[in-house]
């Protein structure tokens, strides 16, 4: 069975009285990593490397991290969309950076993610999180709607559910649902062959889909993977990296 995947490693440094968190986010669609760093609660450094990407100017957007310089450190990952305009932004870098500076916040020293969401059959699929080895969210979804269990029952990912999530659940609770939601939505893309594209669609929802440059963002054929039956492929070759010593 076909099942979209997605790990998010999260590891944090201390050395030389500097401090510095890496991640690193993979799925079908993407790769892409992040490293943050932080002094006395502020971010002091950002930067981003785009590994795989669906258009030729995801990697542009690395440097739009920049406008998260200076921002304080904050236990809600979802807190960088009240620092700058998230659709300037490439999303999923965008992502991977609140988690670290979340992390970072919290010091949470090491976290992975991984996101499992299964093929759709009658529009019906399971969203399933793994935090730390531990599910800790599993979602009856149908459509853009949450089926079960409760506290989500009724939530419809694409209306209001960050505000909703923000509002009801702890923080770190509020981050894995957001975090499901994303990837609950995104896997819908494994229904239809990406590669047809010829540039990015003029939506205005991220960087590539800017209105004023969509159309030189050209689809970059044969991005996507498939790791239904290769999860443990998913930030392999990223562990080095995570790991380096400052």
């Amino acid at each position: 069975m076909t099942v979209f995947r997605r790990r998010v490693d999260i590891i944090a440094h201390h050395a030389n009285g500097m401090d510095e968190v890496r991640a690193a986010l993979e799925d079908d669609f993407h790769h892409f990593r992040v490293w943050v760093r932080h002094h006395e609660g502020e971010v002091t450094a950002i930067g981003g490397e785009a590994l795989r990407y669906p258009y030729s100017l995801c990697p542009q957007a690395c440097g739009r991290l920049q406008q998260l310089l200076g921002m304080k450190l904050d236990r809600i990952a979802h807190s960088v969309t009240r620092q700058t305009d998230a659709s300037h932004q490439c999303t999923h870098l965008f992502d991977l950076a609140g988690l670290a500076i979340a992390a970072a916040a919290r010091g949470t020293h090491q976290r992975r993610y991984e996101i499992n969401i299964g093929r759709r059959i009658d529009n019906r699929t399971r969203a399933i999180l793994i935090r730390d080895g531990n599910e800790d969210l599993t979602w009856e979804v149908n459509g853009t709607m949450i089926e079960g269990p409760s506290p989500y029952s009724g939530i419809n990912l694409r209306e209001g559910m960050a505000r909703w999530a923000l509002k009801a659940l702890s923080e770190e609770a509020a981050e894995a649902a957001l975090l499901l939601r994303r990837c609950t939505l995104i896997s819908m893309g494994r229904a239809y062959n990406l590669d047809e594209q010829v540039h990015a669609s003029s939506t205005a929802r991220c960087y590539s889909q800017q209105p004023e440059r969509a159309e030189q963002a050209l689809r970059m054929k044969g991005s996507t993977l498939d790791f239904s039956h290769q999860q443990l492929e998913l930030c392999a070759q990223d562990q080095a990296w995570l790991r380096q010593r400052l």
